[in-house]
């Protein structure tokens, strides 16, 4: 089992920036893909990044690459989603995610992370 927690999020005007947090407990010892998720009101769940145990390999969704960047510390058991250049389409809940099947090749599919955060709101004001 791994719990997720996730903190950072807030209101922000566009062009600001947030740092969202995620904090691991539980089966913290074991190598595992960690991804950052987005729901908006009315909208599926979509995929924002990932990283691999490593950090060696990273993956951003295209409307965010450039703008977003995903890191992790696995001396504390955290993965971060600095968050920049904000526009009002990246209101969102944000969802931190583990993927225990594999340490490396991020999915993007949402079946495809066992385990998930509550979610922090993020929102972003034109």
């Amino acid at each position: 089992q791994v719990q997720l927690v996730e903190s950072g999020g807030g209101l922000v005007q566009a062009g600001g920036s947030l740092r969202l947090s995620c904090a691991a407990s539980g089966r913290t010892s074991s190598t595992y893909v960690m991804g950052w998720f987005r729901q908006a009101p009315g909208k599926e769940r979509e995929f924002v990044a990932a990283i691999s145990w490593s950090g060696g390999s990273i993956y951003y969704a295209d409307s965010v690459k450039g703008r977003f960047t995903i890191s992790r510390d696995n001396a504390k058991n955290s993965v971060y989603l600095q968050m920049n250049s904000l526009k009002s389409e990246d209101t969102a809940v944000y969802y931190c995610a583990a993927d225990t099947s594999r340490s490396s090749l991020a999915s993007r599919r949402v079946s495809a992370y066992e385990y998930w955060g509550q979610g922090t709101q993020v929102t972003v004001s034109s």
